[in-house]
């Protein structure tokens, strides 16, 4: 049953939450089966692209380019280990601990169950699994087929596959969960957009701990920065309600329902 307020439309959470979008479909933002298979096929396009320009780059850095660039990225990961103190390793290490894989998916399928509920819609919850999915499936397909060994220092953060050095999951993580749901929150709940932006700066945080820890090559984390940005506007611009309008016909859609 539709909440509505004393003029007949539907009312929004004094929390400042959108509570008016409807749970149909599949994707948000859309509204016919047309308009939700074009969002499939645009998302989906989008992300084999972004899998065939990762994966060629990393071809490039594991290739050609190799005898070039690795000289620089040795430098740069040497040069951060020679900065190395005490108060630098815990530093980085709780830099990089903000971006864990596990952090990461629990924040975002948190965020994305609230979200649901305060909305009573399905849409945040769909838009928190096809951004933070498609960047772990991206990210699994490269590791493997793009086995890259990590920087020649002693690396601080144990336990890590030798050879998945590119990319970077952590850059990658910052900027998918945290961007996410800093772009998440400034378009359903603008009130609280102001507290949601410093969520922008976390890979800022973690691409130079991941430096720092020997976990990467810079090369590894510019190509993060570049995909995870991608996908993250990508899966923004198409399942996120961009205007008063795109919330105005998803609240018709609803009252009609």
């Amino acid at each position: 049953m539709v909440e509505t307020s004393r003029t007949g439309g539907p009312r929004d959470s004094p929390w400042g939450w959108t509570t008016r979008t409807p749970i149909w479909g599949i994707l948000s933002g859309v509204s016919t089966s047309t308009e939700r298979r074009e969002a499939a096929r645009t998302l989906g396009l989008v992300w084999i692209g972004l899998v065939l320009g990762v994966l060629g780059v990393g071809w490039l850095l594991t290739g050609p380019l190799e005898p070039t660039v690795d000289p620089w990225d040795d430098s740069v990961v040497l040069w951060l280990e020679d900065q190395r103190t005490a108060d630098l390793d815990t530093a980085a290490a709780a830099g990089s601990h903000v971006a864990d894989t596990v952090i990461g998916v629990a924040l975002a399928v948190v965020v994305g169950l609230a979200g649901s509920w305060w909305q009573r819609s399905w849409r945040p919850l769909v838009h928190f699994t096809v951004l933070v999915g498609g960047y772990l499936a991206l990210y699994v397909i490269v590791t493997h087929l793009v086995p890259r060994d990590r920087p020649p220092v002693e690396i601080l953060d144990p336990g890590l596959v030798p050879d998945h050095s590119f990319p970077s999951g952590h850059v990658a993580t910052a900027i998918v969960v945290y961007g996410g749901i800093a772009l998440w929150v400034a378009a359903v709940a603008p009130r609280w957009r102001r507290w949601a932006w410093p969520l922008l700066l976390a890979p800022l945080v973690v691409a130079p701990s991941r430096l720092y820890q020997g976990a990467h090559h810079p090369t590894d984390v510019m190509a993060s920065l570049v995909f995870a940005t991608v996908w993250l506007l990508a899966v923004t611009r198409v399942l996120l309600p961009r205007t008063a309008d795109d919330r105005g016909e998803a609240r018709s859609a609803m009252v009609e329902a």
